[in-house]
Protein backbone atom coordinates (compact mmCIF):
# COMPACT_ATOMS: atom_id res chain seq x y z
CA UNK A 1 0.00 0.00 0.00
CA UNK A 2 1.31 3.45 -0.88
CA UNK A 3 2.17 5.35 2.28
CA UNK A 4 0.28 8.48 3.19
CA UNK A 5 2.66 11.29 2.27
CA UNK A 6 0.48 14.29 3.03
CA UNK A 7 -0.65 15.82 6.31
CA UNK A 8 -3.59 17.81 5.05
CA UNK A 9 -6.50 19.42 6.85
CA UNK A 10 -9.96 17.95 6.50
CA UNK A 11 -10.50 19.45 3.06
CA UNK A 12 -7.90 17.41 1.20
CA UNK A 13 -10.59 15.17 -0.27
CA UNK A 14 -12.51 18.22 -1.44
CA UNK A 15 -9.46 19.66 -3.13
CA UNK A 16 -8.78 16.45 -4.99
CA UNK A 17 -12.43 16.02 -5.95
CA UNK A 18 -12.47 19.41 -7.63
CA UNK A 19 -9.08 19.04 -9.24
CA UNK A 20 -8.46 18.93 -12.93
CA UNK A 21 -6.40 16.17 -14.50
CA UNK A 22 -2.84 15.75 -13.33
CA UNK A 23 -0.23 17.03 -15.72
CA UNK A 24 3.49 16.59 -15.94
CA UNK A 25 5.62 19.61 -15.18
CA UNK A 26 7.33 21.29 -18.11
CA UNK A 27 10.74 22.86 -18.31
CA UNK A 28 11.88 26.41 -17.70
CA UNK A 29 10.99 28.46 -14.64
CA UNK A 30 7.81 26.51 -14.05
CA UNK A 31 9.39 23.07 -13.98
CA UNK A 32 9.78 20.91 -10.92
CA UNK A 33 13.53 21.07 -11.41
CA UNK A 34 13.87 24.72 -12.38
CA UNK A 35 17.24 25.27 -10.66
CA UNK A 36 20.68 24.12 -11.73
CA UNK A 37 21.24 22.99 -8.14
CA UNK A 38 18.18 20.72 -8.05
CA UNK A 39 18.35 18.01 -5.41
CA UNK A 40 18.70 14.35 -6.19
CA UNK A 41 18.06 13.27 -2.60
CA UNK A 42 14.36 14.23 -2.67
CA UNK A 43 13.96 14.59 1.09
CA UNK A 44 10.50 15.48 2.37
CA UNK A 45 9.67 19.19 2.56
CA UNK A 46 7.69 20.31 5.61
CA UNK A 47 5.40 23.31 5.90
CA UNK A 48 2.69 24.68 8.15
CA UNK A 49 0.26 27.56 8.34
CA UNK A 50 -2.71 28.98 6.46
CA UNK A 51 -5.93 26.97 6.36
CA UNK A 52 -7.06 29.50 3.72
CA UNK A 53 -4.52 27.86 1.37
CA UNK A 54 -5.12 24.25 2.31
CA UNK A 55 -7.47 23.18 -0.53
CA UNK A 56 -5.08 24.66 -3.10
CA UNK A 57 -1.96 23.29 -1.44
CA UNK A 58 -3.49 19.82 -1.24
CA UNK A 59 -3.86 19.80 -5.01
CA UNK A 60 -0.53 21.46 -5.77
CA UNK A 61 1.49 19.14 -3.56
CA UNK A 62 -0.18 16.02 -4.94
CA UNK A 63 0.69 17.08 -8.49
CA UNK A 64 4.21 18.09 -7.52
CA UNK A 65 4.85 14.73 -5.88
CA UNK A 66 3.70 12.85 -8.96
CA UNK A 67 6.02 14.94 -11.12
CA UNK A 68 9.09 15.61 -8.99
CA UNK A 69 8.81 12.64 -6.59
CA UNK A 70 9.22 15.01 -3.65
CA UNK A 71 7.02 14.64 -0.59
CA UNK A 72 5.48 17.81 0.88
CA UNK A 73 4.04 17.44 4.37
CA UNK A 74 1.79 20.43 5.07
CA UNK A 75 -0.09 21.10 8.31
CA UNK A 76 -3.17 23.35 8.07
CA UNK A 77 -2.78 24.94 11.51
CA UNK A 78 -3.50 28.62 10.80
CA UNK A 79 -1.23 31.45 9.71
CA UNK A 80 -0.13 32.39 13.22
CA UNK A 81 0.96 28.88 14.11
CA UNK A 82 2.68 28.52 10.74
CA UNK A 83 4.77 31.64 11.37
CA UNK A 84 5.64 30.35 14.85
CA UNK A 85 6.77 27.00 13.45
CA UNK A 86 8.85 28.68 10.76
CA UNK A 87 10.61 30.99 13.23
CA UNK A 88 11.12 28.00 15.53
CA UNK A 89 12.77 26.30 12.54
CA UNK A 90 10.64 23.18 12.93
CA UNK A 91 9.36 23.43 9.32
CA UNK A 92 10.97 24.41 6.01
CA UNK A 93 8.31 26.97 5.09
CA UNK A 94 5.32 28.75 6.54
CA UNK A 95 2.18 30.01 4.84
CA UNK A 96 0.23 33.09 5.85
CA UNK A 97 -2.57 35.31 4.57
CA UNK A 98 -1.09 38.25 6.49
CA UNK A 99 2.44 39.63 6.21
CA UNK A 100 4.60 39.15 9.27
CA UNK A 101 4.47 42.08 11.68
CA UNK A 102 7.34 43.80 13.47
CA UNK A 103 7.21 41.52 16.51
CA UNK A 104 7.23 38.43 14.29
CA UNK A 105 10.10 39.84 12.20
CA UNK A 106 12.13 40.32 15.38
CA UNK A 107 11.36 36.78 16.56
CA UNK A 108 12.51 35.40 13.20
CA UNK A 109 16.01 36.76 13.81
CA UNK A 110 16.78 36.99 10.09
CA UNK A 111 15.11 38.06 6.87
CA UNK A 112 12.03 36.05 5.90
CA UNK A 113 10.93 36.23 2.27
CA UNK A 114 7.22 36.67 1.48
CA UNK A 115 6.45 34.97 -1.85
CA UNK A 116 2.91 35.69 -3.14
CA UNK A 117 1.40 32.34 -4.06
CA UNK A 118 -2.30 33.03 -4.63
CA UNK A 119 -5.15 35.46 -4.02
CA UNK A 120 -8.57 34.61 -2.69
CA UNK A 121 -11.83 35.83 -1.21
CA UNK A 122 -12.94 35.88 2.41
CA UNK A 123 -16.71 35.47 2.16
CA UNK A 124 -19.52 36.37 4.55
CA UNK A 125 -21.20 33.00 5.06
CA UNK A 126 -24.61 32.71 6.71
CA UNK A 127 -27.25 30.13 7.59
CA UNK A 128 -30.81 31.25 6.81
CA UNK A 129 -32.54 28.30 5.11
CA UNK A 130 -35.78 30.24 4.58
CA UNK A 131 -34.04 33.04 2.66
CA UNK A 132 -33.51 32.05 -0.97
CA UNK A 133 -32.15 35.39 -2.18
CA UNK A 134 -28.44 36.13 -1.99
CA UNK A 135 -28.14 38.69 0.78
CA UNK A 136 -26.35 42.00 0.35
CA UNK A 137 -24.14 43.43 3.07
CA UNK A 138 -22.96 47.02 3.37
CA UNK A 139 -19.68 47.67 5.19
CA UNK A 140 -21.60 49.40 8.00
CA UNK A 141 -23.91 46.44 8.48
CA UNK A 142 -21.01 43.97 8.61
CA UNK A 143 -19.13 46.05 11.13
CA UNK A 144 -22.20 46.38 13.35
CA UNK A 145 -22.98 42.67 13.16
CA UNK A 146 -19.46 41.70 14.23
CA UNK A 147 -19.45 44.47 16.86
CA UNK A 148 -22.54 42.80 18.34
CA UNK A 149 -24.73 45.84 17.72
CA UNK A 150 -27.04 44.17 15.16
CA UNK A 151 -28.48 41.06 16.78
CA UNK A 152 -31.52 40.09 14.65
CA UNK A 153 -31.68 39.18 10.98
CA UNK A 154 -34.70 41.42 10.37
CA UNK A 155 -32.85 44.49 11.65
CA UNK A 156 -33.84 47.58 9.61
CA UNK A 157 -30.26 48.13 8.44
CA UNK A 158 -30.08 44.64 6.89
CA UNK A 159 -33.56 45.08 5.42
CA UNK A 160 -32.60 48.41 3.84
CA UNK A 161 -29.81 46.72 1.86
CA UNK A 162 -32.15 43.89 0.82
CA UNK A 163 -35.46 45.42 -0.32
CA UNK A 164 -38.15 42.86 -1.04
CA UNK A 165 -36.42 40.08 0.89
CA UNK A 166 -38.43 38.60 3.75
CA UNK A 167 -35.99 38.42 6.62
CA UNK A 168 -36.69 36.29 9.71
CA UNK A 169 -36.51 37.59 13.28
CA UNK A 170 -33.90 34.92 13.99
CA UNK A 171 -31.13 35.85 16.40
CA UNK A 172 -27.70 36.34 14.83
CA UNK A 173 -24.84 34.18 16.07
CA UNK A 174 -21.42 35.47 15.01
CA UNK A 175 -18.73 32.87 14.31
CA UNK A 176 -15.09 33.94 14.22
CA UNK A 177 -11.68 32.32 14.37
CA UNK A 178 -10.36 31.17 17.72
CA UNK A 179 -6.77 30.78 16.47
CA UNK A 180 -4.24 33.19 14.97
CA UNK A 181 -5.45 33.56 11.41
CA UNK A 182 -4.50 35.33 8.21
CA UNK A 183 -8.15 35.02 7.18
CA UNK A 184 -9.00 37.06 10.29
CA UNK A 185 -6.33 39.58 9.31
CA UNK A 186 -7.88 40.05 5.86
CA UNK A 187 -11.42 40.34 7.26
CA UNK A 188 -10.49 42.74 10.06
CA UNK A 189 -8.34 44.83 7.73
CA UNK A 190 -11.50 45.46 5.71
CA UNK A 191 -13.61 46.32 8.77
CA UNK A 192 -10.84 48.53 10.11
CA UNK A 193 -10.82 50.56 6.88
CA UNK A 194 -14.61 51.00 6.61
CA UNK A 195 -15.68 51.48 10.23
CA UNK A 196 -14.21 54.14 12.54
CA UNK A 197 -15.81 52.40 15.51
CA UNK A 198 -14.22 49.07 14.56
CA UNK A 199 -10.87 50.84 14.12
CA UNK A 200 -11.13 52.35 17.61
CA UNK A 201 -12.53 49.36 19.50
CA UNK A 202 -11.08 46.30 17.75
CA UNK A 203 -8.54 47.10 15.03
CA UNK A 204 -6.91 44.66 12.66
CA UNK A 205 -4.70 41.67 13.39
CA UNK A 206 -4.52 37.93 12.92
CA UNK A 207 -5.98 37.64 16.42
CA UNK A 208 -8.32 40.26 17.94
CA UNK A 209 -10.57 40.61 20.98
CA UNK A 210 -13.94 39.86 19.42
CA UNK A 211 -16.84 41.92 20.77
CA UNK A 212 -19.35 39.13 20.05
CA UNK A 213 -19.72 35.56 18.96
CA UNK A 214 -18.13 32.13 19.31
CA UNK A 215 -14.82 30.85 17.99
CA UNK A 216 -13.98 28.04 15.61
CA UNK A 217 -10.52 26.69 14.83
CA UNK A 218 -9.44 27.16 11.24
CA UNK A 219 -11.59 28.00 8.26
CA UNK A 220 -13.02 24.52 8.77
CA UNK A 221 -14.17 25.39 12.28
CA UNK A 222 -15.90 28.64 11.34
CA UNK A 223 -17.63 26.99 8.38
CA UNK A 224 -18.77 24.20 10.70
CA UNK A 225 -20.27 26.59 13.27
CA UNK A 226 -22.19 28.49 10.59
CA UNK A 227 -23.46 25.34 8.90
CA UNK A 228 -24.71 23.88 12.17
CA UNK A 229 -26.33 27.05 13.50
CA UNK A 230 -29.52 28.57 12.00
CA UNK A 231 -28.96 32.31 12.16
CA UNK A 232 -25.19 31.89 12.12
CA UNK A 233 -22.86 34.22 10.26
CA UNK A 234 -19.10 34.02 9.87
CA UNK A 235 -16.18 34.69 7.57
CA UNK A 236 -14.31 31.98 5.71
CA UNK A 237 -12.34 31.39 2.55
CA UNK A 238 -14.58 30.91 -0.48
CA UNK A 239 -13.74 27.24 -1.08
CA UNK A 240 -14.91 26.27 2.41
CA UNK A 241 -18.32 27.90 1.93
CA UNK A 242 -18.76 26.13 -1.42
CA UNK A 243 -17.60 22.76 -0.06
CA UNK A 244 -19.99 22.99 2.88
CA UNK A 245 -22.90 24.28 0.75
CA UNK A 246 -23.23 27.42 2.85
CA UNK A 247 -24.82 30.57 1.44
CA UNK A 248 -22.56 33.62 1.18
CA UNK A 249 -23.41 37.22 0.43
CA UNK A 250 -22.57 40.10 -1.85
CA UNK A 251 -20.49 42.82 -0.20
CA UNK A 252 -20.63 46.48 -1.15
CA UNK A 253 -17.28 47.84 -2.28
CA UNK A 254 -15.84 51.35 -2.20
CA UNK A 255 -17.48 52.19 -5.54
CA UNK A 256 -20.90 51.34 -4.07
CA UNK A 257 -21.36 48.12 -6.02
CA UNK A 258 -22.49 44.87 -4.38
CA UNK A 259 -19.95 42.29 -5.53
CA UNK A 260 -20.16 38.50 -5.57
CA UNK A 261 -16.87 36.85 -4.52
CA UNK A 262 -15.53 35.13 -7.64
CA UNK A 263 -12.17 34.51 -9.28
CA UNK A 264 -12.87 37.47 -11.56
CA UNK A 265 -13.74 39.91 -8.76
CA UNK A 266 -10.70 38.83 -6.70
CA UNK A 267 -8.48 39.18 -9.78
CA UNK A 268 -9.81 42.73 -10.24
CA UNK A 269 -8.97 43.57 -6.62
CA UNK A 270 -5.47 42.07 -6.97
CA UNK A 271 -4.64 43.87 -10.23
CA UNK A 272 -2.35 46.44 -8.62
CA UNK A 273 1.33 47.25 -8.34
CA UNK A 274 3.10 44.87 -5.96
CA UNK A 275 5.92 46.24 -3.77
CA UNK A 276 9.34 44.62 -4.04
CA UNK A 277 8.97 42.84 -0.68
CA UNK A 278 5.66 41.29 -1.79
CA UNK A 279 3.75 42.60 1.23
CA UNK A 280 0.47 44.34 0.43
CA UNK A 281 -3.17 44.47 1.55
CA UNK A 282 -5.88 44.55 -1.11
CA UNK A 283 -8.99 44.75 1.06
CA UNK A 284 -11.41 47.64 0.39
CA UNK A 285 -10.20 47.79 -3.21
CA UNK A 286 -10.63 50.85 -5.43
CA UNK A 287 -11.57 48.60 -8.37
CA UNK A 288 -15.24 49.15 -9.29
CA UNK A 289 -15.65 45.43 -10.07
CA UNK A 290 -13.36 44.19 -7.30
CA UNK A 291 -14.49 42.13 -4.32
CA UNK A 292 -13.62 44.18 -1.22
CA UNK A 293 -12.63 41.37 1.18
CA UNK A 294 -9.85 39.90 -0.94
CA UNK A 295 -6.29 39.11 0.02
CA UNK A 296 -3.01 37.64 -1.09
CA UNK A 297 -1.47 34.64 0.58
CA UNK A 298 2.26 34.08 0.92
CA UNK A 299 4.71 31.24 1.32
CA UNK A 300 7.34 32.26 3.88
CA UNK A 301 10.94 31.06 3.96
CA UNK A 302 14.23 32.28 5.33
CA UNK A 303 16.26 34.20 2.77
CA UNK A 304 19.44 32.52 3.99
CA UNK A 305 18.85 28.80 3.90
CA UNK A 306 22.21 27.69 5.26
CA UNK A 307 21.14 27.48 8.91
CA UNK A 308 21.24 24.61 11.37
CA UNK A 309 21.90 21.26 9.76
CA UNK A 310 20.22 22.11 6.45
CA UNK A 311 21.96 20.84 3.36
CA UNK A 312 22.30 22.62 0.05
CA UNK A 313 20.06 19.93 -1.45
CA UNK A 314 17.27 20.67 1.04
CA UNK A 315 17.50 24.38 0.28
CA UNK A 316 17.35 23.74 -3.46
CA UNK A 317 14.34 21.44 -3.12
CA UNK A 318 12.41 24.08 -1.18
CA UNK A 319 13.17 26.92 -3.58
CA UNK A 320 12.38 24.71 -6.59
CA UNK A 321 9.01 23.79 -5.07
CA UNK A 322 8.02 27.42 -4.49
CA UNK A 323 9.27 28.38 -7.95
CA UNK A 324 6.99 25.71 -9.42
CA UNK A 325 4.05 26.91 -7.30
CA UNK A 326 4.20 30.46 -8.68
CA UNK A 327 4.56 29.21 -12.26
CA UNK A 328 3.10 25.84 -13.33
CA UNK A 329 1.25 25.44 -10.05
CA UNK A 330 -0.99 28.43 -10.79
CA UNK A 331 -3.07 26.41 -13.25
CA UNK A 332 -4.68 24.48 -10.37
CA UNK A 333 -6.16 27.48 -8.57
CA UNK A 334 -9.21 28.30 -10.69
CA UNK A 335 -10.95 24.95 -10.17
CA UNK A 336 -10.62 25.51 -6.43
CA UNK A 337 -11.84 29.15 -6.55
CA UNK A 338 -8.48 30.87 -6.11
CA UNK A 339 -7.37 33.71 -8.38
CA UNK A 340 -4.16 33.12 -10.32
CA UNK A 341 -1.28 35.47 -9.63
CA UNK A 342 -0.94 38.50 -11.87
CA UNK A 343 2.16 38.87 -14.00
CA UNK A 344 3.30 41.60 -11.61
CA UNK A 345 2.96 39.31 -8.59
CA UNK A 346 4.83 36.49 -10.35
CA UNK A 347 7.63 38.90 -11.26
CA UNK A 348 7.99 40.00 -7.64
CA UNK A 349 7.98 36.38 -6.49
CA UNK A 350 10.70 35.49 -8.99
CA UNK A 351 12.92 38.32 -7.82
CA UNK A 352 12.47 37.37 -4.17
CA UNK A 353 13.26 33.71 -4.83
CA UNK A 354 16.42 34.70 -6.69
CA UNK A 355 17.53 36.51 -3.54
CA UNK A 356 17.42 33.26 -1.53
CA UNK A 357 20.89 32.01 -0.68
CA UNK A 358 22.70 29.02 0.76
CA UNK A 359 25.71 30.20 2.76
CA UNK A 360 25.73 33.40 0.75
CA UNK A 361 25.44 31.80 -2.68
CA UNK A 362 22.23 32.14 -4.78
CA UNK A 363 20.12 29.00 -4.98
CA UNK A 364 18.24 29.76 -8.18
CA UNK A 365 20.47 30.38 -11.18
Amino acid sequence: MKKNIFKFGSLAAFALAFSIGLTSCGGGNGSANGSDSASSSNEAITGAGSSFDNPLFSKMFAVYHDSAKVEVNYQSVGSGAGISQLTGKTVDFGASDAPMNGKQDTAAGATVLHIPVTAGAVVVAYNLPEVKDTLKFTPEVLANIFLGKITKWNDPAIAAANPGVKLPATAILVAHRSDGSGTTAIFTSFLDKVSPEWHTKVGTSSSVNWPAGVGGKGNEGVAGVVKQTPGGIGYTELAYAIQNNIAYGKVQNKAGNFIVPTIESVTAAANINIPADGKIWISNTDAADGYPISGFSWVLLYQEQGYGNRSQEQAAQLVNLINWMIHNGQQYGAALHYAPLSAAAVSVGEALLKSATYKGQPILK
